[in-house]
């Protein structure tokens, strides 16, 4: 089997009222986290704020990005052993999260969306569940 390299991603969790912010990309119907592949040269953290402006239009408050855990799963749409392994980053937005570029939907859940998420998604729910910052 050949050994495919992990896809490196950084995300960020915007959690309000017991929920956290994830978005559909148009054409798509599952709901993952804003965030995306981390760029040659760039921190996590920095590939984390370049995607929530590309994705929901926000930038990140300063003093309030603090990395929460990375989740390492199998890669959604990807052949067999192909992992992600996502970094993930509470922070506040600086603005109202909206559609932006590819995403054409935003929408704040709870575990009862773990369903609507690929593997990493839902792994995001149930870690985010677990540090009790979500419903």
């Amino acid at each position: 089997m050949t050994r495919h390299p992990d896809i490196l991603v950084a995300a960020v969790a915007f959690v309000r009222d017991r929920q956290v912010l994830m978005v559909r990309a148009r054409g798509r119907d599952v709901l993952y986290m804003p965030g995306g592949k981390i760029d040659e040269g760039e921190s996590p953290a920095d590939g984390a704020a370049r995607e929530a402006s590309e994705e929901v239009a926000v930038g990140l408050v300063p003093g309030t990005v603090s990395e929460l855990f990375t989740v390492v799963t199998q890669a959604h749409g990807e052949p067999d052993g192909r992992l992600v392994r996502m970094v993930v980053f509470g922070a506040e937005a600086d603005a109202e999260p909206r559609p932006s570029a590819e995403v054409s939907e935003v929408h704040w859940v709870t575990t009862a969306a773990i369903d609507r998420c690929p593997p990493a998604g839902a792994d995001v729910l149930r870690r985010l569940a677990a540090l009790g910052m979500i419903d």
